[in-house]
């Protein structure tokens, strides 16, 4: 039974049932929190399978390089505000770590990684 598993355990358990349910559309939360970097590693694997089987897929996480593989497009959530829609080939580290302290109406002026302020 499922309340019998350890809490790494109940989130592979969870996550697998869920993506077995082939849906069209995921949303997860911290999909590989808490599991063996074996399980990570399937995880992320299945949530890009199902993706590329035309689910919608949003993924809610803090791990940026987690995001950076999963994501076609990120947001960034700061001072409870969504920021811009962007896509990954045009996000960095720099940026987004300047978006998560809710500069992204500074993103206009991005240089490279670095942010000019007015």
């Amino acid at each position: 039974m499922a309340r019998s598993l350890s809490g790494g355990n109940l989130q592979k358990f969870i996550v697998g049932r869920e993506i077995d349910a082939a849906p069209k559309m995921l949303i997860v939360s911290q999909p590989t929190w808490g599991v063996d970097v074996g399980a990570a590693a399937q995880i992320r694997g299945e949530i890009l399978a199902l993706r590329d089987a035309g689910c919608a897929v949003l993924v809610v996480s803090e791990e940026l390089d987690e995001l950076f593989e999963l994501c076609d497009r990120m947001h960034v959530m700061a001072r409870g505000r969504l920021s811009p829609s962007i896509p990954i080939g045009e996000a960095s580290v720099e940026k987004i770590g300047a978006w998560m302290s809710g500069l992204w109406e500074d993103s206009a002026s991005v240089q490279g990684s670095e942010v000019q302020h007015a």
